[in-house]
């Protein structure tokens, strides 16, 4: 089995980036994080990078736990709301955060937060991540079609993060799944899903063989229709199963 992956994060039309992408490569594993800081609560470039540090780091001598997923997620709760205490300045950040485990023929993921996880499978939406955000309850109760979450104007507004004090576990761990030849993955920002459509991301998909020629089609169309409206910080990871 092949895995093939591309990499890209703007900054749009911030004057920083507050997203943290990264892939972790061993042998038979891939690891890819994506982590997006929460601007409106400052130093949000801090706490998304110590997120994905903190899962990066994990995986050195945890990778084997059958329960990684979830306890990355919930290290990465931790490394946050400590350096939240380092300096004053860093007292409200928060992230998300969205993983990918590969290893061998199985993908294990999760994700707190609105960033993404689509995969694709026989160029369909095969499975696809669920945002803890305000207009997903609206959604879940009716009174929102999903392809109406993009422009709602409590689209930020995020019901679970990385950073916040927890309760409970609020973030969601998928299925183990087995895969096969030419299954995808798409992790990426709100900054990138809000504007391409699924559609779109299935058609780019069939006629671009390569993650590296499938990134860059869907990062010309975001960047494209977020020029006029001082487009947020875009961040995305591609993976192609061979």
């Amino acid at each position: 089995m092949i895995i093939r992956y591309a990499v890209k994060s703007c900054q749009g039309s911030r004057s920083y980036n507050e997203d943290t992408v990264q892939v972790h490569e061993t042998e038979g594993q891939r690891l890819c994080v994506l982590a997006d800081g929460l601007g409106g609560q400052g130093h949000g470039e801090v706490a998304s990078r110590t997120a994905v540090n903190s899962v990066i780091h994990r995986a050195a001598w945890d990778r084997e736990n059958e329960q990684f997923i979830a306890a990355a997620i919930e290290g990465a709760q931790c490394a946050v709301r400590e350096k939240r205490k380092e300096n004053a300045e860093y007292r409200n950040m928060c992230t998300t955060l969205v993983l990918l485990m590969i290893t061998g023929r199985t993908a294990r993921w999760g994700h707190i937060g609105d960033s993404r996880l689509y995969m694709f499978r026989r160029n369909k939406v095969y499975y696809q991540t669920v945002d803890h955000s305000v207009p997903q309850i609206f959604v879940k109760i009716g009174e929102l079609e999903p392809s109406q979450v993009r422009k709602h104007p409590d689209r930020n507004r995020l019901l679970h993060s990385i950073g916040y004090e927890w309760t409970d576990n609020p973030y969601t761990v998928g299925p183990e799944t087995e895969l096969t030849k030419g299954d995808a993955f798409l992790l990426c920002s709100d900054g990138f899903w809000e504007y391409i459509e699924e559609t779109e991301m299935i058609s780019l998909l069939r006629r671009h063989k390569d993650p590296v020629s499938w990134l860059e089609a869907m990062k010309e169309i975001v960047a494209f229709r977020g020029r006029n409206e001082g487009q947020d910080n875009y961040s995305a990871i591609c993976i192609r199963i061979d």
